[in-house]
């Protein structure tokens, strides 16, 4: 038997601490490998995390409610190491169900409501970092919520909830009468708008990129008209069967993963003085949450799905990312990450590369514009197509512009001339 440090695990890109909001196990309980061991809570995500040992737990080295770099040894198991840790597999979720009360007789109801005062006080010192960046946002008060998470404590969706209710009370809009000289904006002054938790680790891991990876653009028209088509012809169809449109996303991300099977060294990632090539294909989206900053979640194995799987999965993560509804398998593990501009109508977007990747690829707007048609005969023709760019920032520590050029004209390739209509 030997001492086993349990550390913090990583919790997905951008992410670098998290508060521990319970521990499962105490000292001297036993535990198995996979059995869960704490509950941690991220500025993104929270999670259940599993034991990667089984044995028995020597030392807490971290209390509930504090938060610690990602790498701090939480806790000292005596036991044998698993031979490949778990991975943090279940989103902690906020359950809808209000814990039940025990029922006491009439001479301990001093006593329980003393207990329900320390429970409840305890419980807002460990209001999660989403929790407590919802109620600091909307200006919410602990006391101003009934916790229906794990012993009563406030959840996510506690918050959300008493925010839902405050929309429907304003009914009126406020009289501009009653506004007092401060809210007023005066010409030539300023404000400070702080950042959120989730802008400040955008911000940090964008300027850490910016810092590492020596930055250049790759751009590339992409005449959608093939596309298009095959859009048209099924998007009632799509719509009725999905609830949401067949966007041009879909076609994209498919063929980026055959392009990154033919060009490997894009599904990678700079390691000392070298490139580590992953075999899985791992595609991050990245999704805008409401200008507050950027959370990237993930389509795992996209080599193994096809059009339809890949429309189905993006909107879903797209969904739980802006609903705060992800878990950590969601937002970690990506090898490419495609940022989708597409919407506001850009021309070309320089992205920034989502470290430790070595590429980003910009989907920007399609508009119909007139093009030079040329059929198999080699007769030229004017005629209205979807056009747009695809614009790729990639590290060129990592290959040169002629690779980072095949693998675009392989994607162009596939989007012009694939028959989409066998994948629908």
């Amino acid at each position: 038997m030997t001492l086993v440090d349990i550390e913090l695990p990583q919790l997905g890109e951008a992410v670098e601490e998290g508060t521990i909001t319970r521990w499962f196990k105490q000292v001297g309980d036993t535990v198995t490998v996979d059995e869960l061991l704490y509950e941690v809570s991220t500025e993104k995500v929270d999670a259940e995390v599993p034991s990667p040992v089984t044995g028995t737990i020597i030392e807490l080295k971290i209390g509930e409610g504090e938060t610690v770099p990602v790498g701090t040894v939480l806790a000292v198991v005596e036991g044998e190491l698993a031979t490949t840790a778990p991975r943090p597999v279940n989103s902690v979720k906020d359950s809808p169900t209000k814990p039940q009360s025990d029922p006491t007789s009439t001479g301990t109801n001093q006593a329980s409501k003393r207990r329900d005062t320390q429970d409840k006080t305890s419980d807002r010192r460990l209001l999660s970092p989403v929790v407590r960046r919802l109620m600091k946002e909307h200006g919410i008060d602990a006391t101003q919520l009934q916790g229906t998470g794990r012993g009563g404590r406030i959840t996510r969706n506690d918050v959300l909830n008493l925010i839902d209710e405050r929309h429907r009370d304003e009914s009126t809009p406020p009289d501009p009468a009653t506004h007092t000289e401060t809210d007023q904006r005066v010409a030539g002054e300023s404000h400070y708008v702080a950042f959120n938790s989730i802008r400040r680790a955008t911000a940090d891991h964008m300027a850490r990129s910016a810092q590492s990876s020596p930055h250049a653009m790759t751009v590339m028209e992409i005449d959608y008209e093939n596309v298009e088509k095959v859009r048209s012809a099924h998007r009632e169809t799509w719509r009725a069967e999905h609830g949401f449109s067949l966007t041009y996303l879909p076609f994209i991300i498919r063929a980026v993963v055959e392009a990154l099977e033919e060009w490997p060294y894009l599904n990678a990632s700079v390691e000392d003085e070298g490139l580590r090539v992953h075999h899985d294909i791992n595609i991050g989206i990245a999704v805008d949450l409401d200008h507050d900053g950027l959370i990237v979640p993930v389509v795992r194995h996209a080599d193994g799905l096809r059009l339809e799987a890949l429309g189905l999965a993006v909107n879903n993560l797209a969904l739980g990312a802006r609903n705060r509804r992800l878990n950590l398998d969601d937002i970690s593990g990506g090898t490419f990450t495609i940022s989708n501009n597409g919407a506001f109508g850009t021309y070309t977007t320089a992205a920034i590369i989502n470290q430790p990747q070595v590429a980003v690829l910009s989907t920007d707007g399609v508009t119909r514009r007139p093009v030079v048609i040329t059929d198999r005969f080699g007769n030229e023709s004017v005629g209205i197509h979807s056009v747009g760019h695809l614009a790729m920032a990639w590290d060129h520590r990592a290959f040169d512009g002629s690779y980072a050029a095949g693998f675009l004209a392989t994607i162009k390739g596939a989007i012009e001339n694939r028959d989409w209509e066998v994948e629908l």
